[in-house]
């Protein structure tokens, strides 16, 4: 992305067959690509923000002194949203398919992980790479 921003870097993926496009935190929401152009979204973090971030210390803070829990009243809700938002660069219609992977073991090591996958779109769970490889396979072209 760099020089080109992600209109640029959207351009270029979109003008060069078989690309791939990274993109980190600017392309959680506000690009849309439809149908066959996007198969694949790949999360690699789940998105929490960053705990030393000097509002979400004074939100948890203030949390915390009136006995709320900042993880489950900020960060949980806030990475339920983000995460779905990602989801949502794969699937902008009725018509779009495609395969969105979650990378971060969390997913499933935490007990958190269930509810951010609620808070998902229905979709077919995979967990090996044998089925991922045949759902890639069977994607339309």
């Amino acid at each position: 992305q760099s020089d080109l921003g992600p209109d640029g870097a959207k351009q270029m993926y979109l003008e060069t067959p078989n690309s791939v496009l990274f993109g980190v935190s600017t392309f959680w929401q506000g690009i849309d690509i439809r149908g066959d152009k996007l198969k694949s979204v790949v999360i690699a973090k789940l998105p929490f923000q960053v705990p030393n971030d000097p509002v979400l210390e004074t939100k948890s803070e203030r949390l915390k002194e009136s006995g709320g829990n900042p993880f489950a009243e900020l960060q949980l809700p806030y990475a339920c949203t983000v995460l779905k938002q990602g989801f949502g660069r794969l699937i902008r219609s009725g018509t779009d398919t495609g395969i969105v992977s979650i990378l971060d073991p969390r997913m499933f090591t935490k007990s958190y992980g269930k509810d951010l996958l609620k808070s998902l779109p229905p979709a077919k769970l995979i967990q090996n790479r044998e089925d991922l490889k045949r759902e890639f396979a069977n994607l339309p072209k």
